[in-house]
């Protein structure tokens, strides 16, 4: 075998000084970065010790142990302490600290978001609570969840509407329901407010105060024409109606120069006129004669109008059973029947009146049949004890919950005016019968109601003076104003005609 006669080539340390050099440079490096350090803490603690103070040594520096290192970092974890929320002392205080991020109303605290917007909208023709919530971009699911938080017997304060009632719906951004509210009057306001299990209900009523007003008027045209010109309002008009309605056919019996005198109580808010109370004391001539009413409340807590001697106004019925227009057909043995075109006896009385008009039982007694009868359409008949019973027909519907057997009281809403059975137009066939047999209810002699006891007169007595004087006061004082004004307005004529004949 041929020996390798080839040089061998030489082995080269360059690589392994290189890396000899580089770990020679991290480690001066290194040394030189912990000295920086060291000296920049020297010069910290310096800074914060007398100029005369030594360097700390390794002794002197606070060894942190183990169990430190744990509390500082369960310490972090933990979260800060809330800072108490410290209410101001005054009202104006408060309302200034809470308004930026809450609403206060009257009532139960309800409080709404700072990020929230209110829709306000007024009932309109046609409109439900459902339309309501659908202009205010909510489901019909979020109202039934709204409403069926209220209370049963208030839901109506929400489902039955007047036109131009008030609605305000308060949202959030997402535009989900926090509040809704209503109000049907000046008087009270209904809210539905959003909490953790639902919505709450609440009820504010302003509580208004109370002033007697004396209006005196002459009836040229009509009882409303001469009430409005008196300053009287219509609901106070329909309760003076009923308060002399026993003695005086308003529709049949007034007289152009016919006078009224009335006290009654305006219900105010700061000053402002929000409604009307009760009928206090009023005074009606009537052809010549003149009838008294005062309201007196009974220790039973029963209020009714009674003459002025006492005797009560009321009878066991009411005169005229509906607010009418006109009375469109009599009690006739004779009459010619408009729809079966012959001579057909006409046993009731007809009073013409818009559908839908409320229909009042004459009397107390007992329903012994409602639903459909014949020619007079949808009809009711109540027996009144033994003696007497009344009839109402053409009746749109019927006032709800009523059924065969139901006992009614008087001037109770038992039915609205329609035009069902045989009926031409809409309006209420009024029957009364005594003894089972039909008399006219426009001269029938109504019977009295019971009269008040001697004690309860004796108090009686103690509330109607004083306002009957009040009324003869105020009397003489309009009729002195009132003849002012003629003489003021006589001399203004005579001196314009002294003028024109100087001309």
């Amino acid at each position: 075998m041929m020996p390798n006669t080839l040089p061998q080539k030489k082995r080269s340390f360059t690589p392994v000084i290189i890396s000899i050099v580089f770990i020679i440079l991290i480690i001066v490096g290194i040394f030189l970065y912990f000295s920086k350090t060291k000296q920049t803490a020297i010069n910290d603690t310096t800074d914060e010790t007398p100029a005369n103070a030594s360097l700390q040594t390794n002794k002197d520096v606070e060894i942190i142990t183990p169990e430190q290192i744990a509390n500082i970092f369960t310490r972090s974890l933990t979260p800060p302490p809330s800072i108490p929320l410290l209410l101001p002392q005054t009202d104006n205080q408060t309302t200034q600290s809470l308004r930026s991020d809450m609403t206060i109303s009257e009532g139960p605290l309800i409080l709404m978001p700072e990020h929230s917007s209110t829709l306000t909208f007024h009932v309109e023709k046609g409109d439900s609570l459902s339309t309501l919530f659908n202009k205010a971009g909510l489901s019909n699911a979020v109202m039934y969840s709204a409403l069926e938080s209220a209370p049963k017997e208030q839901q109506n304060k929400f489902t039955h509407l007047n036109l131009d009632q008030l609605f305000e719906f308060t949202l959030n951004d997402a535009g989900d329901l926090l509040a809704v509210s209503t109000k049907p009057d000046l008087l009270n306001t209904y809210t539905l407010a959003k909490q953790d299990n639902g919505y709450m209900f609440s009820h504010n009523a302003i509580k208004p105060t109370y002033k007697k007003v004396y209006a005196y008027g002459s009836i040229n045209s009509s009882l409303f024409a001469a009430a409005d010109k008196a300053g009287i309002p219509h609901a106070m008009i329909m309760e003076i109606a009923n308060a002399f309605g026993y003695d005086i056919d308003f529709a049949l019996d007034l007289r152009q120069g016919d006078v009224f005198e009335v006290i009654f109580e305006q219900k105010l808010v700061n000053g402002k006129i929000v409604g009307t109370g009760n009928l206090l004391a009023a005074r009606f001539t009537n052809r010549g004669k003149e009838f008294t009413v005062v309201r007196f409340t009974n220790s039973n807590k029963v209020a009714s109008y009674y003459r002025a001697d006492g005797t009560s106004m009321q009878r066991a019925f009411i005169r005229t059973p509906v607010d009418f227009t006109r009375i469109s057909s009599k009690f006739s043995l004779g009459r010619y029947h408009p729809v079966l075109n012959r001579i057909r006896a006409h046993k009731g009385v007809d009073y013409a009146a818009p559908t839908g008009t409320a229909i009042r039982a004459a009397g107390n007694g007992k329903i012994v049949s409602i639903g459909w009868k014949g020619g007079y359409g949808n009809a009711i008949v109540i027996q009144h004890g033994k003696t007497y019973s009344t009839l109402y027909g053409h009746m749109s519907r019927f006032a709800p919950g009523l059924k065969a057997g139901s006992y009614v009281k008087q001037s109770q809403t038992i039915g609205y005016v329609g035009m069902t059975g045989l009926a031409t137009g809409p309006h209420l066939h009024y029957e009364f019968r005594v003894n089972g047999k039909h008399v006219d209810p426009l001269s029938v002699k109504l019977p009295m109601a019971d009269p008040l006891s001697a004690k309860e007169k004796t108090r009686f007595l103690e509330i109607s003076q004083p306002l009957l004087s009040e009324l003869n006061e105020n009397k003489a004082l309009s009729l002195a104003k009132i003849q002012a004004d003629k003489d003021s307005t006589a001399d203004t004529t005579d001196e314009n005609t002294e003028a024109d004949s100087a001309e």
